[in-house]
């Protein structure tokens, strides 16, 4: 069997090959910027936009500091209007994985059970078996008890058959 760049999706999700990428994009984007990187990385961006537009000859400025930065604001906005929805997107796909992982784990639970009581029975089973087998110390008992009635038969036959036994043609 082959396995798909993420066994971990819900059943029947592959077949849907953009949406597939397009989701594992989203869970790029969205865990991309969950790390320190991208937060570092945005915050040196909006240091050298507010440095430049400050510093720099008037000539060379594209955002005004007297109107507040209004295209660093813009462009701030735009990315977080983008970022909320590829979150949430990541997160629903977390969502359907975990309730795939928690069926999974609802049936694996399920199959331990029935194999751990089916084990459990048998286990009593062969208590009871091992209780009705004879134990040594019966089976020496009985043996003991076997060995003095042979004895005693023997001893017994030996008395009687020299008094009871027939003669031979020789006498």
């Amino acid at each position: 069997m082959t396995s798909t760049p993420d066994d971990s999706l819900p059943p029947g999700a592959g077949r849907y090959a953009p949406r597939d990428r397009f989701g594992r994009f989203t869970e790029g984007v969205a865990r991309g910027m969950g790390t320190p990187w991208f937060l570092l990385i945005l915050t040196l961006f909006c240091a050298l936009w507010i440095t430049w537009n400050v510093l720099a000859p008037l000539g060379w400025r594209f955002d005004s500091a007297a109107l507040g930065f209004t295209a660093l604001t813009l462009m701030l906005s735009v990315q977080a209007s983008y970022a909320a929805p590829l979150i949430l997107l990541a997160q629903n796909r977390q969502d359907d994985r975990d309730r795939v992982q928690i069926e999974q784990d609802r049936q694996r639970a399920e199959r331990n059970l029935a194999d751990t009581e089916y084990l459990a029975r048998e286990v009593v089973a062969l208590r009871l078996l091992v209780k009705d087998l004879a134990s040594k110390d019966f089976i020496r008992a009985e043996l003991r008890s076997l060995l003095e009635e042979l004895e005693r038969n023997t001893a017994e036959g030996t008395t009687e058959g020299e008094s009871t036994a027939e003669p031979t043609r020789d006498e």
